[in-house]
């Protein structure tokens, strides 16, 4: 049996995948969370085999979970379960400990795929994100913007672009405004290397009208 914790901050998504999981006969839900802390906390108490975790949680993400969960004793493989479609994450994700890579506009099929590759010690990345894995080996100067950031300066942007504002951001990731009001500037300003550049960074880039304090 596949022991596994969900962990995902929407309660309907999180319901959604224990169902799924639960329907299967080689796997059990032995607990599910929307927090990052507690996923980390949870992981040491139950020791499960598999944890599937949301990358965009409020309040620890993916990434800095991935790299506490993983240092634990007997740590549990980690699954990231997210919404976005990018080989930079993925890439970041591995190297942080993360054995598989699946988003969710994924087949099912893919999802319960995974779980149990990962399970059994083995590595998962959804076939699309294979791909253009692949395709930046293939072609390693046509790099995304995001791979020019730094792992903080993704984590701030992934917050503003999901419509947090600066002190929100600075709460979350445990950073003064003034931090945070600085990243924003590196990455968002036309002038800046990551600024000039056309991609996902300027969902990241609306207008924040808060002061950093």
């Amino acid at each position: 049996m596949i022991r596994v914790l969900v962990v995902d901050d929407h309660l309907v998504v999180r319901a959604g995948i224990c169902r799924l999981l639960e329907s299967e006969p080689d796997i059990e839900v032995v607990a599910d969370t929307g927090s990052g802390y507690e996923a980390v906390r949870l992981s040491r108490q139950i020791k499960p085999d598999v944890v599937v975790l949301d990358y965009g949680l409020p309040d620890l993400d993916g990434l800095e979970a991935t790299q506490q969960i993983v240092q634990l004793d007997s740590a549990p493989r980690v699954l990231i379960l997210t919404m976005h479609a990018s080989e930079e994450y993925a890439t970041r994700l591995i190297r942080a400990g993360a054995a598989g890579y699946v988003v969710k506009t994924a087949p099912v099929e893919q999802l319960l795929e995974a779980v149990r590759k990962v399970a059994h010690g083995q590595l998962y990345v959804s076939k699309t994100i294979m791909e253009k894995m692949v395709g930046r080996l293939a072609n390693p100067v046509a790099d995304s913007p995001e791979a020019l950031l730094s792992n903080r300066e993704l984590q701030v942007l992934i917050r503003l672009a999901q419509g947090m504002s600066t002190k929100e951001v600075a709460h979350g990731l445990h950073l003064s405004a003034s931090t945070v009001h600085t990243y924003r500037r590196r990455i968002c300003e036309p002038s800046s290397t990551f600024g000039s550049q056309q991609s996902a960074i300027s969902n990241g880039c609306g207008l924040d009208t808060e002061q950093a304090t």
